[in-house]
């Protein structure tokens, strides 16, 4: 509080995200969704190769990798919320 003015809110309420925080924000979801899913694929690929199992495991951890993705999203998501209400 400087002045009787609250810095970095916005009536009071939530911390005040100027647009290019919140592209920050959505651009490191897509990245954080690209990764979790290139590591997945990744680790099941070379783990097929390793056990001769192809292509199960390499389908497996995608699918572990999409999951990995979608509950980061989800987790930002709330933390967003949060953020909001606060």
């Amino acid at each position: 509080m400087q002045g009787g003015v609250t810095i970095g809110k916005i009536g009071g309420k939530g911390p005040d995200l100027s647009p290019w925080r919140r592209i920050g924000i959505l651009a490191n979801l897509g990245i954080a969704m690209v990764a979790a899913t290139a590591i997945g694929l990744a680790l099941g690929y070379q783990l097929d190769k390793w056990l001769k199992t192809s292509p199960w495991l390499m389908i497996l951890f995608l699918l572990f990798g999409i999951a990995a993705g979608f509950i980061n999203v989800f987790r930002e998501a709330n933390r967003s919320k949060e953020r909001e209400e606060d």
